[in-house]
């Protein structure tokens, strides 16, 4: 017999992977975590039946919700991270030397288990020195903080049940707070393409838009994801993401990276005409 793991991308899309095996099931205190072993995209995490990453192409998430901000600011030392309890984004930033803290702040403890079990090179950083874990209501934690960060990656799941309050007014303004007077927040905006996601990513951005002064988004293509097609926000106190970003110094850091690079960098905040118009419709 054969076993497929199917997830809803539309009402009326699927998006399947054939499974080898079912390595991991736990019903947490938060949610149904899975991970599958699959002949095409190799171990597969899932949170309540929706995919968060894939070992064949969760370096294009990694690598662009990280690399993007860090190829702008000059001086990013402390750095918040939401979620993210695979620990693939703690990975790209401790391969920088001048990063000094890296607060991890995730809600359930069994997501970080799984991974170091089953996904062992996502979360192999996560016990560098220079990181530290909270499991907390990212929310809660944040707004202790004041002045405290260079840069804010949020890496939630997508805008609908536990991360909901991750996409409010009030959340980007608590992270603003939190931000340093040239701090970066970068966060995962979902896919434009299907309508119910594209009306969130909007809803999104035209709050992000009202806090920060500086906020655009860029696009990054990932296969197990919703149409293929992915976008990020930035949102600056400061730095423009391609005026100020420096491509020497950032390749002066010699990292091997498997899709960013700073050409890309550039292109990916060069969107489609469908998005650019669904994005000046919420920025009027």
């Amino acid at each position: 017999m054969e076993f497929w793991f199917s997830e809803f991308h539309a009402p009326d899309v699927k998006h399947c992977m054939r499974v080898n095996r079912h390595l991991y099931s736990k019903k947490s205190d938060y949610q149904q975590i899975d991970i599958f072993e699959t002949p095409e995209f190799g171990r597969v995490l899932t949170l309540d039946g929706s995919v968060m990453l894939t070992e064949r192409d969760s370096f294009i998430y990694d690598e662009m919700i990280t690399h993007v901000p860090m190829a702008v600011h000059p001086n990013i030392q402390d750095v918040l991270v939401i979620g993210a309890g695979d620990g693939g984004v703690v990975h790209e930033l401790a391969r920088y030397d001048q990063v000094k803290r890296i607060d991890l702040v995730e809600m359930d403890p069994a997501v970080l288990d799984a991974c170091k079990t089953y996904l062992p090179e996502n979360a192999s950083r996560l016990d560098d020195s220079r990181v530290h874990i909270y499991f907390d209501n990212a929310l809660r934690y944040i707004r202790r903080c004041t002045n405290q960060y260079d840069l804010i990656i949020v890496d939630s799941t997508d805008p609908f049940g536990p991360s909901e309050g991750y996409f409010t007014r009030e959340f980007y303004g608590i992270c603003y707070n939190a931000l340093r007077e040239d701090g970066i927040m970068v966060n995962q905006q979902g896919s434009p393409f299907y309508r119910h996601d594209a009306d969130a990513m909007k809803r999104s951005h035209k709050r992000i838009v009202s806090t920060f002064p500086i906020s655009r988004v860029y696009q990054a293509h990932i296969p197990s994801y919703a149409a293929g097609y992915w976008l990020f926000g930035f949102a600056s106190k400061k730095y423009h993401p391609i005026d100020d970003m420096d491509p020497k110094k950032w390749e002066d850091f010699h990292l091997k990276t498997n899709y960013y690079t700073t050409k890309l960098h550039v292109g990916a905040f060069y969107l489609p005409a469908f998005l650019e118009r669904m994005l000046e419709e919420v920025e009027a």
